[in-house]
């Protein structure tokens, strides 16, 4: 039979369409994806966008008034087109082209990711993550980042003295008070002690911790191909970055059962009354 191709795909049955979407969820390549479901590499990039779209327009919708008590916030790397140091000077300083950061958000009770943002590493994308965040929240949190000075004025911005927030400084071995970019670290470093250090209000020290979130990120590492580190599976396109990213909250929010929890985060959280199956997920896209 024949592969799919992008004329088709409003005639690609719903069941094709979830097969793909799964696969993508569970950190197949778009090429691999293609290969597996007999369909064209384009009919899946179109997928993704249109149902990545959809994805980020739901949550944002619907991750409303929560009422978390205990925010984590991190970023992790990745890069897009190609890597900073090879991106051709015509295109350079372009966003979307070298590096690429994800700051993310997490419950650390229900797990619920309410939050993300792509864009650099700076303070312009910290205050539009940060106020984001704030946006979603129904009552007042304790918060814990790193030691990001970005997040300061960000914190600050959106939410005043209406929290509690503390940074978590991590020291590794080897640092000499400078620490190693996050990009050149293929291997975790040693952790040779943390830093809590009091910002506003009167965050609880037990609760002080970005564990939650760290972890997080590695779950993003493993179920993205384009997130993986030493690879040729990078993203090629930032809005196809995006869209992914957008897929695999929705998967990890509504469809995947946490194992601790044993329900999703979403149903912990009260976001939703049921595990969302795959098909739900493209019918979005619709």
């Amino acid at each position: 039979m024949g592969a799919f191709t992008i004329g088709h795909m409003n005639r690609l049955p719903l069941t094709r369409r979830s097969q793909i979407l799964g696969m993508l969820a569970e950190g197949s390549s778009l090429r691999s994806a293609s290969r597996l479901a007999d369909v064209s590499i384009n009919t899946v990039t179109k997928l993704l966008v249109d149902v990545g779209a959809a994805c980020e327009q739901y949550q944002d919708k619907v991750l409303r008034n929560l009422k978390c008590k205990r925010i984590q916030c991190d970023e992790i790397w990745s890069f897009v087109y190609a890597k900073a140091k090879n991106v051709p000077e015509s295109m350079a300083g372009a966003f979307g082209v070298g590096d690429v950061w994800t700051w993310v958000a997490i419950d650390a009770d229900s797990k619920l990711v309410p939050s993300w943002a792509v864009g650099r590493r700076d303070g312009f994308t910290a205050q539009a993550f940060i106020h984001d965040l704030a946006d979603r929240l129904a009552t007042r949190v304790q918060l814990t980042t790193d030691g990001h000075k970005v997040y300061l004025e960000a914190v600050e911005g959106a939410f005043g003295s209406e929290i509690d927030y503390a940074m978590l400084v991590k020291l590794y071995e080897g640092d000499s008070g400078k620490q190693a970019p996050a990009e050149r670290r293929y291997s975790p470093a040693v952790c040779t002690g943390a830093r809590e250090q009091r910002i506003a209000g009167n965050p609880d020290p037990a609760h002080v911790s970005t564990s939650y979130v760290e972890r997080q990120n590695l779950t993003m590492r493993m179920s993205m191909r384009r997130f993986t580190r030493l690879t040729n599976a990078f993203s090629k396109k930032v809005d196809n970055h995006k869209a992914m990213i957008a897929l695999h909250y929705m998967h990890y929010n509504f469809a995947r059962i946490h194992k601790t929890l044993r329900v999703t985060p979403a149903m912990e959280a009260g976001v939703t009354d049921h595990v969302w199956s795959l098909e739900e997920i493209a019918r979005l896209g619709n």
